[in-house]
């Protein structure tokens, strides 16, 4: 079983818990996840590693209420335990010293984009991040993605916070005045990331996405995270989670993310339904 060591509310439908995962930490990098069960009976539910300490032996999972599974999460506290956490899965993002890079994250995809940016900016990299949410409650973890940043724009949709502005905003000013950036990487709703493409493509900047919104049984076997790239096919959780956001094709991508709405909204509505019953008997 995999205690929960600690449980922070970030916003009222994200959730921070820090997990102890011995075999998860020795080896967990940057841009990998995890496959979490809440109980035994519970969905396979993958989960992009926010962080890990090595010496806690413990993961950091931000977890966002999608579903039936995820809101089951969020209702544990610290001292309950996983079923089962596996990982780390996926592969890592490819760090290296290219000079000056960017990070940008929007909304939950602030947690994943956060170790990417620090192990960027171990490896010597000028890091520039981008952190945005539609307001400012829905903000988080802006003094850690400062820490790992040389640079920090933070903006909200409706400005309650900071700029007023889409994180595309920024991102293109950057591209427009300074030449020396070299890479990109953005994490985030799948809109935020395709217009983050579109913004990028122009400049022939190189950029790079995490996928991970779009899988489901997180091991090659359903097929529920093909998407369609210029390379062909490719299934997120074996040929991922990162991928050249030039090549995606997102429309493609964004109606799969469509196929299971009705089924996930009628496991939540059943689920409610028996709770209530559970609380009147």
């Amino acid at each position: 079983m995999y205690k929960i060591l600690k449980k922070q509310v970030l916003s009222d439908l994200v959730t921070l818990m820090e997990v102890s995962a011995p075999q998860v930490t020795r080896k967990a990098q940057a841009g990998q996840f995890v496959i979490v069960r809440a109980y035994e009976e519970s969905e396979r539910i993958p989960l992009t590693i926010a962080d890990f300490d090595r010496a806690a032996e413990s993961v950091t999972l931000v977890i966002q209420q999608v579903g039936k599974s995820t809101m089951q999460m969020c209702q544990m506290n610290a001292g309950d335990e996983f079923a089962t956490v596996a990982g780390p899965l996926g592969h890592p993002t490819e760090i290296e010293n290219y000079g000056t890079v960017v990070c940008v994250g929007g909304g939950v995809g602030i947690a994943p984009v956060y170790p990417i940016a620090r192990a960027l900016k171990e490896a010597g990299n000028h890091v520039i991040s981008i952190i945005g949410a539609r307001n400012q409650s829905l903000l988080f973890w802006e003094d850690k993605m400062r820490a790992v940043s040389d640079e920090l724009i933070v903006c909200t949709d409706d400005g309650s916070y900071k700029r007023k502005a889409l994180v595309t905003e920024p991102l293109k000013e950057f591209l427009e005045t300074r030449k020396e950036i070299r890479h990109i990487w953005a994490i985030g709703p799948a809109i935020m990331m395709k217009f983050v493409a579109t913004t990028t493509k122009p400049y022939d900047a190189p950029t790079t996405v995490s996928l991970n919104t779009i899988m489901i049984d997180g091991t090659g076997m359903c097929g529920g995270c093909r998407v369609l790239t210029t390379d062909g096919a490719q299934f997120v959780c074996v040929d991922g989670p990162e991928f050249d956001a030039h090549k995606v094709d997102w429309d493609v991508m964004m109606q799969r993310m469509q196929f299971y709405r009705e089924e996930e909204k009628l496991a939540v509505e059943q689920w409610k339904h028996q709770c209530q019953l559970a609380m009147v008997g």
